[in-house]
């Protein structure tokens, strides 16, 4: 089970090697009464918070000698795969990446220029996760993971101990959820501090949801718009847990209002970020979580790696 200690942990080993996240104020009055900002983790190496997690990972197994000469083998979505490889590569480790064939094609490039060797096998990151197995077995690769092992799900939780170092009086983080490895993270840190968490999921992609409805971890269906970032068909037995102690609410989201929040950041603001980061902000414009006058909010803006060329014609 990772911890908060853990977290500070990966917060001393990942000092200087990331970028350390900008918060953006929201115009007063755009969420009523409250105050919030925007945590500019998308602004992050490889564009998403990913970086924090995957450099925790790789820089643990290079500083205890057990990265084998196959380097290391991850699934993503795209992001892991992304700051897997980027990681691997300031480690000077090679890093073979398996990605659904539906990836955006934006993040495949990008994983090629980073040097990874990129492997597209299926529709979902179910699909390439097994691929990525197979493939650990036949080469002795060590095996990273999107989000569920503690050392990935800590390293994001480095964002959350940078934003109550500006915000220490913060009430609530408001943050994407999709296999639960940031979500864990934030939850850790953000708890231990006495910050209440909003984990919020599309509609169609709601694996931490419908594992608290459950009682335990069940498989989903992955129907979502933000599904190529938030399209685990399982959340992490690890964020499960975090997601059932006080101060934690979970809360859905349509595709319609994702898409709509997403707008609205390159509308307001000239912010371009993928489906998942609108989907935190989605919660606080579609009125999922009502901030109460007063109340200090942070929403978590968690990666951009998107084609913004779908935005610039849409009003």
């Amino acid at each position: 089970m990772m911890t908060y200690q853990d977290v500070q942990t990966a917060a001393q080993r990942v000092a200087g090697h990331i970028r350390p996240v900008a918060l953006a104020p929201v115009d007063p009055g755009a969420w009523g009464a409250a105050e919030g900002w925007l945590a500019l983790e998308y602004l992050q190496h490889t564009g998403s918070f990913k970086a924090r997690g995957a450099f925790n990972f790789i820089s643990s197994h290079v500083a205890a000698g057990a990265m084998p000469d196959a380097g290391v083998v991850i699934a993503s979505g795209g992001n892991a795969g992304l700051a897997c490889a980027w990681a691997a590569a300031r480690h000077s480790a090679p890093a073979a990446v398996f990605v659904p064939e539906t990836a955006p094609a934006v993040k495949v490039d990008r994983l090629r220029r980073l040097g990874a060797d990129v492997h597209q096998v299926g529709t979902e990151y179910a699909d390439a996760l097994a691929a990525s197995e197979e493939y650990a077995a036949e080469t002795g690769a060590l095996r990273s993971h999107a989000y569920d092992h503690p050392l990935i799900a800590a390293g994001a939780g480095t964002l959350m101990e940078e934003v109550l170092a500006v915000r220490p009086d913060l009430d609530t983080v408001v943050v994407a959820v999709g296999g639960g490895g940031l979500f864990s993270g934030v939850a850790a840190s953000a708890l231990e501090h006495g910050v209440g968490v909003v984990a919020v999921e599309p509609r169609g992609s709601r694996a931490l949801n419908a594992a608290l409805e459950a009682g335990a971890v069940v498989d989903v269906p992955v129907d979502s718009v933000a599904a190529d970032s938030l399209g685990a068909r399982q959340v992490s037995s690890t964020a499960l847990e975090w997601a059932r102690r006080d101060g934690v609410r979970s809360v859905l989201v349509s595709d319609e209002e994702i898409v709509a929040a997403r707008q609205a950041l390159w509308d307001d603001r000239r912010i371009a970020v993928e489906h998942a980061a609108a989907t935190a902000l989605a919660a606080v414009t579609s009125g999922a979580h009502r901030p109460r006058p007063g109340e200090k909010v942070a929403v978590v803006l968690c990666g951009a790696n998107t084609d913004p060329a779908d935005l610039a014609h849409r009003r």
